[in-house]
């Protein structure tokens, strides 16, 4: 049975999963800042109330999920079968030479593994954030899942790997069809522009455990 705790709970675990509160992920999908608020989950007579459909749904669309990658977050029995394995790869590896495909997917075999929500790209991987040049979103050791498959908007993080063999998690700012622009999430470091032509892939970040 799924339960009203359920639920919240797997929108405040959705929400921090891409590096947002329950306000800033409301504000993502469009809606009112307040809808995930602790307040609304209860009325004052303290009757329950449930998350609607419509928000699920604007929340899954804003971070390009299905149902079934929002499910995972439940916890428990609840999400039970709804979560995949994927090759954990460091930060360092991925920047050697014959890690990964020219489409940006892992090659070889004998990687660790971590279980994430199920998604549409049966090439999902994970990279293990090192050192400080991430934080505070992406701190060291925490582990990011990256898909190749999935479609990249202004605004998404994303992993990029450049062909001299530097590794990037950075917010992307604009992509043209000359270069692409980065913003960094440590403010310490800069921003940085990379010539199409010096790209070697580029994926988008679609969850993070810490």
């Amino acid at each position: 049975m799924l339960r009203h705790s359920d639920i919240w709970m797997a929108i405040d675990n959705f929400a921090r999963a891409h590096g947002l509160s329950p306000s800033g992920l409301a504000r993502r999908a469009g809606l009112d800042s307040t809808t995930f608020n602790k307040s609304k989950r209860t009325s004052r007579e303290g009757k329950l109330r449930w998350p609607s459909t419509e928000s699920i749904s604007k929340i899954l669309a804003a971070m390009d999920c299905s149902f079934g990658d929002f499910l995972i977050y439940l916890g428990g029995d609840a999400a039970e079968g709804l979560a995949q394995r994927v090759p954990v790869i460091g930060f360092a590896e991925a920047g050697n030479q014959g890690f990964f495909d020219d489409a940006g997917y892992p090659t070889g075999s004998g990687w660790d593994e971590t279980a994430f929500p199920k998604s549409r790209d049966p090439h999902a991987y994970a990279l293990e954030i090192s050192g400080d040049s991430m934080q505070p979103i992406y701190r060291d050791g925490d582990v990011v899942v990256v898909s190749p498959q999935a479609s990249i908007r202004r605004g998404d993080r994303v992993v990029l790997k450049t062909k001299e063999g530097e590794v990037l998690a950075k917010e992307l700012k604009r992509q043209s069809s000359k270069q692409i622009e980065l913003l960094s999430l440590n403010r310490a470091y800069g921003d940085r522009i990379i010539p199409i032509e010096n790209v070697e892939w580029i994926a988008r970040i679609v969850w993070i455990r810490q």
